[in-house]
């Protein structure tokens, strides 16, 4: 007698893995939607659901092949491919995804309506200007921002006063703060033709641009970096993240990054 085998589960084309009932926040997660914890978040927010039922609650399990998962409406399908992109950070916006006092954020700039699970790798502050990177790869943001992976990030700074090169020697050698000591940075003295088409019409008068190369992310790390060496940060702008530089952008504007400059964010060097 024939016996009939139950069907196989499908596997995902992409990796050959098995695609079995999961928790929901994972198979968001895996999906491209946010990362694990910013599912949770999308999932006690009333955003989700499942078969048109809202699943707020964190133990919810979904067959990805049977089952219709919804963020804000949106269909969200196995295997739908992360999103990552570039701003031009403008002055004047928290680096965060929403404020309790209603200032503005930078969540207000970026598509987070068509991709609700975006989230900025990293921070800039209030009035710091430049390149932000958005994504909703949980793993990506967690690979550029471990002490680990050394990233370099680039910052121009416009300094008080007339900054000479031998006073940079600190910084290359690890200043130390308050919160201890730093390490090793790359500077050098900008002339002012480098910078003309971000801070505009000319520079003030007694002040330097100096570019600042770091690879960890204190709070107000450059800002508190120069400020020891007695020449405080007047304008501060990322221009650089790993080897992505910006270009080609105006403040406010964002445009997605492909696999190749996704590549460039994690060069070390």
């Amino acid at each position: 007698m024939r016996m009939c085998s139950a069907p196989m589960p499908p596997r995902d084309p992409g990796t050959g893995e098995l695609i079995v009932p999961m928790r929901l926040q994972r198979f968001l997660a895996r999906a491209g939607v946010a990362s694990r914890r910013g599912s949770e978040d999308l999932m006690t927010a009333g955003r989700v659901t499942v078969n048109g039922a809202v699943a707020s609650g964190l133990g919810c399990k979904v067959d990805p092949s049977r089952d219709e998962v919804r963020v804000d409406g949106n269909l969200v399908t196995w295997g739908s491919a992360p999103v990552t992109l570039v701003l031009n950070k403008p002055a004047g916006y928290l680096t965060s995804m929403s404020d309790p006092f209603g200032r503005p954020c930078v969540s207000g700039l970026v598509p987070c309506d068509r991709y609700p699970g975006l989230f900025p790798v990293g921070r800039l502050d209030l009035d710091t200007t430049g390149l932000l990177v958005f994504s909703t790869d949980g793993d990506l943001g967690q690979r550029l921002l471990h002490p680990s992976r050394h990233v370099w990030k680039t910052y121009w700074a416009l300094c008080d006063g007339r900054v000479r090169d031998r006073e940079l020697e600190e910084l290359r050698r690890g200043i130390v703060l308050d919160d201890g000591p730093c390490q090793p940075a790359r500077c050098r003295i900008l002339d002012s033709s480098e910078v003309s088409g971000i801070w505009r019409p000319r520079l003030p008068e007694f002040s330097t641009p100096v570019e600042v190369r770091i690879r960890e992310g204190r709070k107000n790390q450059v800002k508190r970096m120069l400020g020891r060496i007695h020449h405080p940060v007047i304008r501060l702008h990322r221009v650089q993240f790993g080897a992505l530089r910006l270009e080609g952008l105006k403040p406010g504007e964002w445009r997605m990054l492909d696999d190749d400059e996704i590549a460039l964010l994690q060069v070390q060097e």
